[in-house]
């Protein structure tokens, strides 16, 4: 039997061959390349005589808070379902997402380490993350730690882009709404699996889920996992400063994570059930002069859970109780900090079928809790002092109501929101957008967003670095858009405009949060995928401008950490039992600091990644980041990635 090459599997292997692997990752590498287009020709007769496949539109329910085709909303959302997810066995959700199209990130090293996160320019504290609809975040710097979250344990990722999660989820959601979805959302038989694998710096990852339903109703996933890399040296040395690298040595990370669904039918009509997802881990990191050699390690804990009842009192018509608690705990014995995040929520939210179109309606009552010990400065007489965050906790009582309409060529939906705060004034939000339908392959749309946004504990009281009389951000936010659909491709060009009021930012030199009066975001977003004859191409690229207009001494300035542009190119090649495809990514220089005084400089990468059905029972998934071994910083002074790095995983499932 004579072996079929592609042109992209030629094209990888050649990439392969002129770059800097070690010896031991060149090997595992090129004996997946070599194996995966051998056996997808000794499949392929299987794969011909199978029907042809059928690529429905992804369904999304964060965009709408109702399931609904994305080609039908407005705001620009994007899916990444659970087989893009399997090319991240062993990473975190922060990895999955620095990739997506209107992203960036900084990040003090490697895996596990502290970082930040932007999406079409604002910051993690403006963008709401919800796991299985519960609110998950740290209230002391605000934004959520998605460098903690395991890939391995995630069903799917929904993202929704821009301020129109405020009028259905709240102030935190100015910036976009990412919604992570455990693993069990959808049950079709009886499953035991295991998964075990390795990449460079001994990262060992595996872990077994099992799943079960029966003809009773009855629906259970459960998951564990492991995960644990040597890591690298994040430090970089500085030729000013002789001591810059201090005590580095391999900053290390391990975690252990557990997911849980259970889901009862009680009759046609009524459902109940419960959702965890839980990570115990722990980060090393390289100490300052002051505390010696010894490696220094922060500990965390974080996750979310909730219990819900469903009820479909007509057709096309449900209500849903839910209560959804999460947690966001941190703990650093080296420098005596402590901090410790609650969140309970309790919600009734629904749909109503109407004669033309669904209501949405909503009202939701929110817990706040932090507590938090640090040391207090100057050094060395450092003191563990309890933070007075007076006051420690802050209640949000919530309505919404909504209107979602497909009718003819028109897409359509309408927002309102009123938030009461208990330590702020309380706050309506709102969104309107429409699209039209010319042909139907062919739609254009516009939309209007207002945002708002309260400061976080640590803006208000953190001690050294706080202003209490700090104002919330107001926001204006325009969205128009052009989408081509057919059955081979999908394309969208998005243009946004945003205008921040008392715009919240920690300038130099003081790093006391200000309100800056104004900033300015712009920016286009265009991305297109296609799908022919088993062949996967796609791009995407984001224009964007973000500027200081405060009119003091930083005007026009840009904000720090938005490149100006950033884009990917793909290639892939996919069957049934077949998904690899190689990615070009570019990452424009951008500014590190809000004086501008410090560029990092740009930077591209090369991926390749993977999925094969070995058997029945066994597949393979691998992922190679930075092919070609580029050297690359998010953030002054620390390594973001030590180079060529890759990842290799086997799950065997029992059915």
């Amino acid at each position: 039997m004579k072996t079929s090459y592609s042109p992209l599997y030629r094209s990888v292997v050649t990439a392969l061959a002129s770059s800097n692997l070690t010896p031991k990752a060149l090997t595992i590498v090129s004996a997946l390349a070599v194996c995966m287009p051998a056996m997808a020709a000794q499949n392929r007769g299987e794969v011909d005589a199978e029907q042809p496949r059928i690529n429905f539109p992804a369904i999304t329910v964060t965009a709408t808070r109702t399931p609904t085709a994305v080609n039908n909303t407005i705001a620009q959302t994007r899916v990444i379902d659970s087989q893009e997810l399997s090319t991240y066995k062993g990473q975190t959700v922060l990895d999955v997402l620095k990739r997506q199209p209107g992203f960036s990130y900084k990040q003090n090293g490697g895996m596990g380490t502290t970082s930040n996160f932007y999406l079409r320019g604002y910051d993690n504290k403006s963008i709401l993350v919800l796991i299985d609809g519960v609110r998950y975040s740290t209230l002391s710097a605000g934004g959520s730690t998605l460098e903690l979250l395991p890939a391995e344990q995630i069903d799917r990722i929904e993202i929704l882009y821009g301020a129109s999660g405020s009028s259905m989820y709240g102030a935190d959601a100015v910036g976009g709404v990412i919604q992570i979805f455990t693993k069990g959302q959808n049950i079709e038989q009886n499953q035991f699996s295991v998964t075990a694998g390795a990449g460079n710096h001994d990262h060992y990852m595996y872990g077994a889920t099992a799943q079960f339903r029966n003809e009773q109703g009855t629906s259970l996933s459960l998951s564990a996992s492991r995960n644990e890399t040597k890591g690298y040296s994040a430090l970089l040395p500085d030729p000013t400063n002789p001591n810059s690298q201090y005590n580095s040595d391999d900053d290390g990370f391990e975690s252990n994570n557990y997911s849980l669904r259970l889901n009862q039918q009680i009759n046609a009509d009524v459902d109940v059930g419960i959702s965890g997802l839980y990570s115990d881990s722990e980060t090393e990191f390289d100490s300052g002069p002051s505390i010696g050699k010894d490696r220094t390690k922060a500990k965390q804990k974080n996750g979310a859970a909730q219990a819900f009842a469903n009820w479909r009192y007509a057709p096309g018509s449900t209500v849903k109780l839910a209560y959804g608690h999460s947690i966001d705990e941190s703990e650093n014995p080296t420098y005596s900090s402590n901090y410790e995040t609650k969140q309970d929520q309790i919600s009734i939210t629904g749909q109503h079928k109407l004669p033309v179109g669904t209501g949405i309606y909503g009202i939701e009552h929110l817990n706040q809790e932090l507590d938090g010990y640090l040391n207090v400065y100057p050094a060395p007489n450092y003191i563990p002092t309890k933070v007075d965050y007076s006051p420690s906790d802050r209640k949000v009582t919530s309505g919404f109501l909504g209107y979602l309409v497909s009718h003819n060529n028109i897409d359509a939906q309408a927002n309102i929101r009123y938030d009461d705060y208990s330590d702020f004034d309380n706050e309506t939000t709102y969104n309107l957008g429409i699209a039209y339908s010319f042909t139907p392959e062919f739609r254009t749309g516009v939309n209007y967003a207002k945002g708002y946004r309260v400061p976080t504990f640590n803006d208000l009281y953190y001690p050294g670095y706080a202003n209490p009389d700090l104002d919330p951000e107001t926001s204006d936010n325009y969205e128009a858009f052009i989408d081509y659909n057919t059955a081979l491709q999908s394309t969208r060009l998005t243009g946004y405009y945003n205008k921040v009021d008392d715009f919240i930012l920690a300038e130099e030199p003081s790093y006391i949060p200000q309100n800056v009066y104004k900033a300015k975001i712009k920016g286009v977003t265009l991305t297109s995928d296609w799908n022919i004859n088993d062949y996967l191409f796609g791009l995407s690229y984001d224009y964007q401008k973000a500027e200081n207009d405060s009119g003091n001494a930083n005007d026009g300035n840009y904000l720090p950490n938005r490149p100006k542009n950033k884009g990917m190119f793909y290639l892939g090649y996919q069957l049934s039992d077949l998904d690899v495809r190689a990615e070009y990514e570019y990452v424009d220089n951008f500014y590190a600091d809000a004086g501008n005084f410090t560029k990092l400089n740009d930077y591209s990468l090369v991926n390749i990644s993977g999925n094969y059905q070995l058997t029945p029972a066994l597949s393979m998934s691998a992922r190679l980041n930075n092919v070609f071994n580029k050297k690359y910083v998010t953030n002054p002074g620390y390594s973001t990635d030590d180079g060529t790095n890759f990842f290799t995983s086997l799950t065997y499932t029992w059915k």
